[in-house]
């Protein structure tokens, strides 16, 4: 099996490498700015983290609804690339933004825009998959790009925070620090892009596609009704549903639950750069795996290692435990989410891929809506985030019994068609 990865491949990766900047400023820079900005305007620690949750959830339902249109425009001879291009732009454009407001409520604004930029562009970059590499590539490629993603955005992650820690060394404000951290992410974010851009073909479209409403919205009923009748495809998407909801609330956020149980900033920071670090050699991990084991059985590992994850998160209050957990996830973020994207693009028509994946974004924003609105809720009922980090340990439960569904169905086609095949092959004899 070819193992080199091609010069288009390569510059696939990049792109994750660009935009986990930005992931990477959401899960540690951003909540601490945000939440002193909030404590300062005399915002409680518990409301803060709500009213993060609530915006996290507002920028992905806003993803989720556009999705499907967009991935149905996008199918279309030559659409990918510019619709890729301008979510990609306004998420580089918010980032850089984020500089600019003083008042918590203008910033979480800003934030929901980058946060749709982001986001959005993501339901492009991984239908390109199909047309960067093969079916039997997928798993190492899409593997590759989560971790170099994890390892690359560390680059101007650790620019930012040394100068942030090192603003009064230098000279400046700690707001002027941070005002440069963000354009530094997003300069980075766009250059390392520029590849991708400049060589990126869409290979797979759908012959004759319409881009009036009317004809968007009969594709897309065509698809919706292609996913009910397609039992794979449908119970991986409860499946992915509900482990992913966990996943991407871990993420995002980890660091605000980690100062609401008293661990300093500091010590955030730097576990948070150390899931970095691990999750970039175990993705590589992963996707090696793929050729000794099947991707649905290390999928099913991961969702379990995410439970216990969620379950040891419950006894955090130190940050020594707090450090483990960093460790721990970075073990197995960068394979769930990798590993997740390939296997559902193997799954899929590529002819329709954009569509697809704008379906799959539903259920991945779909799931992180209701992850950090789950989290915000019951963080402000209970008054403790401890109430939302158990309700989010539970969707990995119902997330693996869905997932277990889904290779039954698996196995049952590939039995069926075994039984066809050699029906034929008897035929002919």
């Amino acid at each position: 099996m070819k193992t080199k990865m091609s010069r288009l491949e390569k510059f696939w990766v990049l792109y994750d490498v660009g935009n986990s900047a930005f992931t990477l400023l959401v899960s540690t820079i951003i909540p601490i700015y945000y939440k002193n900005m909030a404590s300062a305007n005399g915002i409680s620690a518990s409301d803060s983290t709500a009213y993060l949750s609530y915006a996290i959830s507002i920028s992905t339902l806003i993803v989720a609804v556009l999705g499907p249109v967009l991935g149905a425009v996008a199918d279309n001879k030559n659409r990918k690339k510019p619709l890729f291009t301008f979510f990609m732009m306004m998420g580089v454009l918010g980032c850089a933004a984020l500089a600019i407001p003083r008042t918590w409520i203008l910033f979480l604004a800003i934030f929901v825009i980058a946060k749709v930029g982001f986001s959005g562009s993501l339901i492009f970059y991984d239908s390109m998959l199909v047309d960067v590499t093969t079916d039997e590539r997928m798993d190492e490629v899409s593997s590759q790009g989560y971790a170099w993603g994890y390892i690359g955005s560390c680059v101007p992650f650790v620019a930012s925070l040394g100068l942030i820690l090192g603003a009064d060394a230098i000279g400046i404000s700690g707001t002027v620090a941070m005002m440069i951290a963000f354009f530094i992410n997003a300069a980075w974010w766009v250059v390392v892009t520029l590849p991708l851009l400049r060589n990126y073909q869409q290979k797979y479209y759908v012959e004759a596609g319409g881009t009036n409403v009317r004809e968007i919205f009969s594709r897309l009923g065509k698809v919706f009704a292609e996913i009910r009748d397609d039992k794979k495809v449908l119970w991986f998407l409860a499946a992915f549903f509900f482990y992913i909801d966990g996943v991407y609330t871990i993420i995002e956020m980890a660091t605000s639950y980690g100062k609401d149980v008293g661990i300093s900033d500091t010590s955030l920071l730097m576990a948070l750069l150390l899931t970095q670090v691990v999750a970039f050699p175990c993705a590589i991990l992963f996707g090696k795996l793929t050729q000794r084991f099947a991707s649905s059985k290390l999928i099913s590992v991961c969702i379990g290692a995410y439970f216990v994850v969620a379950v040891y998160a419950l006894w955090l209050d130190a940050a020594w435990k707090f450090w483990m957990m960093a460790t721990f996830v970075g073990v197995f973020q960068g394979a769930i989410q990798a590993l997740s994207r390939s296997y559902y693009a193997k799954i899929i028509p590529k002819e329709k891929s954009t569509e697809y994946f704008g379906i799959f974004d539903i259920f991945g924003k779909g799931a992180s809506f209701m992850g950090t609105m789950l989290m915000g809720i019951t963080t402000q009922l209970f008054d403790t985030s401890r109430a939302g980090v158990a309700a989010i340990a539970a969707m990995f439960v119902v997330g693996f019994i869905c997932f277990q569904m889904q290779r039954r169905c698996m196995a049952g086609e590939t039995s069926q068609s075994g039984a066809m095949g050699g029906a034929a092959g008897f035929a002919k004899e």
